[in-house]
């Protein structure tokens, strides 16, 4: 198994409309580890590692996001391997 880590920013109508938990859904669901939260800037943050193909897939789907969610961009650039415990969080 290839394990990758991206850092992830999502821009368009992606706070208040329950991104946040959408995202920690689909990650935990595959298996991913990280973190997301919102941003002073609207944006919605994501530290996401994994499987390669499982980050690949949630990077995917992070663009049409849940139902109430208007995706405009998504921007993701590696990074080093960083997070040690398991899960995926949502950082207030």
């Amino acid at each position: 198994m290839s394990e990758i880590s991206m850092t992830t920013r999502v821009t368009g109508q992606v706070q208040g409309v329950a991104y946040r938990n959408w995202a920690r859904s689909r990650a935990t669901a595959l298996g991913l580890r990280g973190w997301v939260r919102n941003d002073v800037s609207g944006a919605v943050i994501a530290q996401i590692e994994g499987d390669k193909a499982a980050v690949q897939q949630l990077l995917s789907e992070m663009w049409s996001g849940p139902g109430a969610a208007s995706v405009r961009d998504v921007q993701s650039r590696a990074t080093q391997l960083q997070i040690t415990d398991s899960g995926f969080k949502i950082r207030r």
